[in-house]
């Protein structure tokens, strides 16, 4: 069985396509993968990030704290739910550690929280509001086929599990939440221009 290359691999496998790799760009391609694991565990809980990387060389820093600002804004979500949003703050707390501009990472923040409130209060309601109307849609029409066509009706009462209903809320549920993730992108690029 092949062996899958390893994010540095294929970093290094691009930079080898645009010519011959400097010693500067294949220490930065290394620190900035140093960078991704150390963000990995500390999402994990298991270090402390500011201690970790002050492990490492002055000059080296800049390209680890690059690798870690990568990973942690990726995992910043949509409070989906309570593991979502355990993640969330982890994440932030961590952008918090390698960021020296505190105040524009906070006003980020602020901007990111309203977000997160609008998905988890008024966003919340709309999808209750969507996934009933949907279910009384998709009720409707089962019911109406299955009458045309001289079947049994199907038990509708439990029509969520129904493949056709999950496919249709699937589609209803990307296009309630396609906003809240075009502001998040727009916050997430914001947060990475932070110094």
């Amino acid at each position: 069985m092949d062996r899958i290359p390893s994010a540095l691999e294929r970093a290094m496998e691009r930079v080898e396509k645009l010519g011959k790799a400097s010693p500067e760009e294949l220490k930065r391609a290394r620190y900035i993968e140093e960078g991704h694991k150390l963000a990995a565990q500390y999402l994990k809980g298991d270090m402390n990030l500011r201690s970790e990387i002050n492990k490492f060389e002055e000059g080296i820093r800049p390209w680890l704290i690059e690798g870690i600002q990568e990973i942690l804004i990726r995992n910043i979500d949509l409070p989906s739910n309570d593991n979502a949003k355990r993640q969330n703050k982890i994440a932030m707390d961590g952008i918090k550690v390698i960021k020296k501009d505190s105040g524009a990472v906070e006003n980020v923040y602020s901007k990111i929280r309203q977000i997160f409130n609008h998905y988890t209060g008024q966003g919340e309601m709309q999808r209750k509001e969507a996934f009933e109307n949907l279910k009384r849609e998709v009720q409707m029409k089962l019911s109406q086929a299955t009458r045309q066509q001289g079947v049994p009706p199907i038990d509708i009462r439990h029509i969520e599990s129904h493949p056709q209903f999950q496919l249709e809320w699937r589609k209803v549920l990307g296009q309630l939440d396609s906003q809240y993730f075009l502001f998040l992108k727009e916050f997430k690029q914001e947060l990475t221009a932070v110094r």
